[in-house]
């Protein structure tokens, strides 16, 4: 009895241990059978153009950097005068926002300086009918006939009749500036182009409403003649940048289409990296510092703002042991 107890214990140890065997051996064969060879990569890297060299991901931006146009108060979009790739000269209207309340106010400070015109009107005329009756009483001889107090009246009532109409006049003066405030408010809501350019993007609609702080900018503009790149640096290979140093651009996703790169400016400002979407809002862990290089567009190229270049920048290697 105890031979046979032992038997089935370890037999059962035994088939359990097979059967994990089994089972791992089917899953690794099943895995390799649906596992493909490795092969090459759909894109080839781009080629490294310089023996020591420091590679960064730049965008492509506007020469003179895009403009994110905003709305200087929250309001409705009663017309957008523009649409894309059209090209704007500068104070150019672009679009407009509802101005009605502003105009009703504007009605009504027409009608106040009507009023203010009137008052003149009748404080100029009270005015003259004071100073012509001050006129005939001093034009009097006899003492006898006129006293002094009627006098000092007359010429009272001139003084008063005269600030009477310098207030209607301040306030006819007042009135039109008022105006000319309305008119410079409705003016800024006709949103204009504050340079030359190219309409890059628009973000809004007629009929809309357009915030201050908008996730995304109502209309971008830019100068899409001539591009430039912005190459972010990884903070680590800050120190081997200089200026002036010869860079070269590879379009991502076809690294046969290179251009030179013409050096503009170092950024001194080393700042999170936020090229990876290019939105400000985006934040990784590694800080980059950012060079500016121009380049003229080709024209059988098609390039576009906003796209991503691989870029070389000749740099020696100052760790590099000769």
């Amino acid at each position: 009895m105890n031979f046979f107890s032992k038997l089935i214990r370890y037999g059962t140890i035994a088939g359990a241990a097979f059967g994990v065997f089994m089972i791992i051996n089917v899953s690794r064969t099943q895995a390799e059978r649906q596992m493909l060879a490795p092969g090459d990569p759909p894109v080839p890297p781009p080629h490294k153009p310089f023996a020591e060299a420091v590679a960064a991901t730049g965008i492509l931006e506007a020469l003179s950097e895009n403009v994110a146009i905003g709305v200087p108060l929250p309001g409705l979009i009663t017309e957008v005068a523009v649409k894309v790739n059209d090209r704007v000269k500068q104070d150019q209207a672009l679009m407009k926002l509802d101005d009605r309340d502003l105009q009703a106010e504007r009605l009504s400070n027409q009608a106040q300086q009507e009023i203010s015109r009137a008052q003149i009107a009748v404080s100029e005329a009270q005015l003259a009918k004071l100073e012509s009756q001050l006129t005939r009483l001093s034009s009097v001889n006899d003492s006898r006939a006129v006293s002094q107090e009627d006098l000092e009246n007359r010429k009272q009532d001139v003084a008063v009749s005269q600030a009477q109409l310098v207030a209607a006049r301040a306030q006819f003066a007042a009135s039109e500036t008022a105006l000319k405030r309305l008119d410079l408010l409705i003016g800024r809501l006709t949103i204009r182009a504050p340079r030359d350019g190219t309409i890059i993007q628009v973000n809004v609609r007629a009929g809309e409403y357009a915030a201050t702080s908008p996730k995304s900018p109502a209309i971008i503009l830019g100068e899409t003649d001539k591009l430039q790149v912005r190459a972010d640096i990884d903070e680590q290979n800050a120190t081997r940048i200089r200026q002036g140093q010869a860079a070269f651009g590879y379009l991502k996703g076809d690294p046969t289409i290179t251009f030179p790169l013409e050096f503009i400016r170092i950024e001194p400002y080393v700042i999170p990296k936020v090229s990876l979407t290019g939105s400000s809002t985006e934040r990784v862990d590694t800080r980059v510092l950012q060079i500016i290089y121009s380049l003229t567009r080709p024209s059988d190229l098609p390039l576009y703002v906003g796209q991503q270049v691989d870029v070389f920048i000749e740099a020696a290697d100052l760790h590099k042991k000769p």
